[in-house]
Formats: structure tokens, C-alpha cells, sequence
């Protein structure tokens, strides 16, 4: 039919996560038609936290977090629970820099940092971002998608024909239930007020991330980006979400913290219900799930967005090599086991976090605070949050599947220290000497590059194919010590592909990879 358009992707929904997916892939070339049913942006904010790794991947789509001053800010303190006495329960140090070359913790204001990606997704001269139309599934083949745009206010319909359909929209998708991928519920939830405040220069409010594990009313309070607090307050049994929101009840709230009218505005009250739950496949044919549509997660670890800009770049990466004929279909069965296993072990642990923050017993409560100070005093340091591993997918070996690390490296044509991807891209094959190179042939760089994976040593190297760094903080010597490594393979969403200790293990590393990823 000539009025049936052609697009590479379409993506339904146009929150962080498909607008991450749809600048990533247009800064590729790949034509995407991305859209939303909702008018304008939605001008409010909602996630409020960000870790080291997602602003890794924004320094990689052209988004440096530290060039986005009123959306991001930097968190380097620590994160701490008290009770209902103010008294310490646990702290967390969240200073410092981390594996992937940037602050442990961000906060951000959701609605400035869209505008940022927004702008540079339609940038790419072959992304069409159009808002006020859903997109209605319709079928598939084994060649494409058929989908129908239709505009709100207009009912006008659009068809068009994608390679691939991503459901990027939201909890209650629509592409999901049309596609039929079900949803596991695991049955946790809880209401909250979640009040997002500007304070007013006499504010006096602490800059600390804080949970306040009171029975009484368990509370969070964070920042929210630049200028921007935020509380979240537990409902309690009885209380309603048409009460509790009234603007006289939440100034009440606030009280606590001498906020009134007088020093703070409020920029919204609303009550949200913390769900966990995902759904149990991401991927029919060539229909795929991203963000919320594939996952909920309650906010207690900070991960939901995080969850979804890795579904974006785990799917990306993989769907630009497919599109430019650098790998057969084949690689984008790894995307959702992969995704899957990785975000349940975040969902659990925030759920593990809820089932000690929403104690609202006051026995429960005594005794959890007596457990925590115990160990406080103890000396010892908490837990680390969970990093967990990819699920069985385009990674070999016990290190495979595991976060990267990046560090500032200089090179002949850079004297100043600069972060390793800004010079050599996301993925790399970094090698710890020139000895290594040889078990690699010219043709298998040359497909490697291909694929967008540099190879790279930071010892002596006598190779003009493969580029060689200083090691300017001691990141890569140190990671490759510790690990006892003599090469690491980064895929382009930063995960380890695997690692080798000899020059037998590179050469299988390349051929493996080659395999795996079916590269053509």
C-alpha cells in the first residue's frame, strides 16, 4: 500500500527511557518514529535519583552530566537512616567516585533533564518525535511490524511499518497487552505521598539524603535536583488520598521540618502506590519492552529509572548492529533474560528495603532500631547494594555479565586526563600489553571496530591497528590486579563480555564473541 510508511524502529512512549532509546539509536542513523499520547511533556517531576552508570551512559548519548547544571547535581555525602528520635540507624557513604568514572549518586529534576534529551534526540535528522498520538499495534511478521498512529484530538491514523515496535509506555502499556506478554505481579505495594518542595532562601532543610524509619509516619527525604527537595511520607491505615493531599494537610506534614508557606513552595502532592512487579518475557518477535512497561520497582533503592535507560542501552547497541547488517537477529535474543535477571535482583532489594522502612508497629519498629544501632556500633560497615549480573546471555566466564570500570587515560593525541569512552567509545577489548595484540588477527580488529568494540592496550605497543593509553589514576592496573586479568572485554552498554589472563584466553575471547553476537 503506498501510504504505509517506513521506519527502522517505532517507539511507543516518549518518558526518559524511549527517548533515550530513540537518541541512541537516531545518533546511529537509524530512522525512528518515536511517539506519545500525551500532548506536552509532562512538567512535573518523578524519579528523582540516578546512579554513577546511568551517567555514564548519558556522557556516552552527548548528554555530560556535569553540562546539565540545573537538572543534575552530584550527591557526595552520606545517605543515612534515624529513628523516630533522630538517632542514627545506618549510614551509607555515598562520596566518591565510582567503577564507572562518576559520582556513586545523582539527583535530578526529571522534567529539566527531559528537555535535555528531548533536544538532542530531535537533533538526529532521522528521528520524527511526534506527541498527541498513541501507537496501536496491529501485527507482525518475520520481516516487520504494522502499526497504526492515532492522533487524540484528531482521530487521523497513520500506517506504518517498523522493523522493530519498542513498548516504551509506561506501567499500564498498551503494546504489552497487545502483544500479550504477561505480567507477574508480586504483590507488594504501599501508598505514598511523594511532595516535591522548593524552598525559599530561608529554608533551613539538611542537603543529606535521609529515611526517617519512624512508626509513627515512616518518611524519606532527598534532594531533587538543583533547587528542589523532596518527602515522601507513608500513608497510614484509614487515611485517604483525597485528604492526605490537600494543600493544608501536607503543609502539616511539614511542619516538622519548619517548612510553612512563609519559606517553601510546593510544587506537588501526590500519593503513588510502590509496586514491584515485571513482565515474565521483554521480547515477542519483533515487539520489545523497555522501562516500566517491562518493570516496577518500588523507589527505596533509587533504581527504577536506572532500570530502564540499561533496557535502553542493553536493546540499542544490540538493535544498531542488526539494523547496519553487522549481526544477524540472533543477538536480540539475548536482551530479554539478560534484562530480566539483572532488574529483579534491584526489585527485591528495594523491596527488601520497604519491608524495614514501612514498619509502622511500634514493637517491630523498637526492635529493628536496636538491631541496626547494635551493628552500627559494632564498627561494622554495611553492606554494599547488590550489583547484580546479567542474565545468561552474549557474555562468557564468572566475570562476564559484570559491570565495567572507567577511568580518566591520556593518549598521544590527548595530553589532558579524559574519561576512556570520550576517546575510544563504549565498547573496547582493552589489553594490558602489546604481546596480547598478536593473538589478534588484523581482519578480527578490524571486525571488532566494526562493531564498534575498540582494541586497546595500556602497555608498550608496537601494533598501528591497536591504540594504546596512559593510565592516568591507575584505574585499568589496578582493576586488572585485583582481578588478576591481563585483558577485559566492554561491551558498548559497559558490561563485561568476559576477561582473559593469557593470550590463549584473548584469542578465544575474540573468536567467542565473534560466535556469540553472531556478527556477520
Amino acid at each position: 500500500m503506498s501510504n504505509v510508511e517506513t521506519v527502522d524502529v517505532v517507539i511507543a512512549g516518549m518518558g526518559p527511557v524511549g527517548m533515550m532509546a530513540g537518541l541512541m539509536l537516531s545518533r546511529k542513523g537509524h530512522s525512528v518514529l518515536i511517539a506519545d499520547k500525551k500532548p506536552k511533556p509532562y512538567t512535573l517531576p518523578r524519579a528523582v535519583a540516578h546512579d554513577g552508570e546511568i551517567a555514564r551512559v548519558l556522557q556516552n548519548a552527548g548528554l555530560v552530566p556535569d553540562e546539565m547544571p540545573e537538572a543534575i547535581e552530584p550527591y557526595d555525602d552520606m545517605y543515612i537512616w534515624v529513628n523516630a528520635n533522630d538517632e542514627i540507624l545506618l549510614e551509607v557513604d555515598w562520596t566518591g567516585i565510582d567503577q564507572s568514572g562518576w559520582n556513586n549518586e545523582y539527583f535530578y529534576n526529571q522534567p529539566n533533564l527531559e528537555k535535555y534529551i528531548d533536544a538532542n534526540m530531535r537533533a538526529n535528522k532521522s528521528l520524527e518525535a511526534v506527541r498527541g498520538s498513541s501507537v496501536k499495534f496491529i501485527a507482525q511478521d518475520s520481516d516487520g511490524v504494522d502499526v497504526e498512529l492515532v492522533d487524540e484530538a484528531s482521530g487521523v491514523k497513520r500506517q506504518v511499518r517498523a522493523k522493530y515496535l519498542l513498548g516504551a509506555d509506561g506501567a499500564n502499556s498498551e503494546i504489552r497487552q497487545s502483544v500479550d506478554l504477561s505480567w507477574k505481579d508480586l504483590g507488594f505495594f504501599y501508598d505514598w505521598l511523594v511532595v516535591d518542595v522548593i524552598p525559599g532562601p530561608t529554608a533551613k532543610i539538611t542537603h543529606l539524603a535521609k529515611q526517617i524509619a519512624d512508626p509513627a509516619r515512616p518518611t524519606t527525604v532527598v534532594p531533587a535536583g538543583p533547587n528542589r527537595r523532596r518527602w515522601e511520607f507513608m500513608l497510614l491505615e484509614g487515611e485517604s488520598t483525597e485528604e492526605i493531599t490537600k494543600p493544608e494537610n501536607i503543609w502539616k506534614l511539614l511542619e516538622r521540618f519548619d517548612l510553612d508557606p512563609s519559606n517553601a513552595e510546593i510544587e506537588r502532592g501526590v500519593v503513588y502506590r510502590f509496586k514491584s512487579g515485571w513482565a515474565e518475557d521483554w521480547q515477542k518477535g519483533r515487539v520489545f519492552l523497555l522501562g516500566d512497561a517491562a518493570h516496577t520497582t518500588p523507589p527505596f533503592a533509587g533504581q527504577g529509572l536506572c532500570a530502564g535507560v540499561r533496557d535502553a542501552v542493553n536493546l540499542s547497541w544490540k538493535l544498531d548492529l542488526v539494523l547496519d547488517g553487522k549481526a544477524r537477529e540472533g543477538i536480540l535474543n539475548t536482551y530479554s533474560n539478560e534484562r530480566l535477571q539483572h532488574a529483579e535482583g534491584f526489585i527485591y532489594f528495594a523491596m527488601e528495603l520497604g519491608k524495614i522502612i514501612c514498619i509502622t508497629d511500634p514493637e517491630a519498629a523498637a526492635a529493628r532500631d536496636a538491631a541496626m544501632k547494635a551493628e552500627l556500633e559494632s564498627g561494622r560497615k554495611p553492606e554494599p547494594p547488590p550489583a547484580p549480573r546479567l542474565g545468561e546471555g552474549l557474555h562468557v566466564g564468572e566475570a562476564g555479565g559484570h559491570l565495567s570500570w572507567q577511568g580518566k587515560v591520556t593518549t598521544a593525541s590527548h595530553s589532558e586526563p579524559i574519561r576512556f569512552d570520550d576517546i575510544f567509545g563504549a565498547g573496547a577489548l582493552i589489553l594490558a600489553n602489546s604481546t596480547l595484540a598478536s593473538e589478534v588477527s588484523d581482519a578480527e580488529i578490524a571486525q571488532l571496530k566494526n562493531a564498534g568494540i575498540a582494541v586497546v592496550t595500556f602497555g608498550e605497543n608496537s601494533n598501528p591497528l591497536i591504540d594504546s593509553f596512559t593510565d592516568v589514576e591507575g584505574t585499568y592496573a589496578n582493576w586488572f590486579a585485583n582481578e588478576g586479568l591481563q585483558a577485559a572485554f566492554v561491551r558498548p552498554d559497559f558490561y563485561i563480555f568476559g576477561v582473559a589472563t593469557n593470550a590463549d584466553e584473548v584469542k578465544s575471547l575474540v573468536t567467542n564473541f565473534a560466535r556469540k553476537a553472531e556478527l556477520v
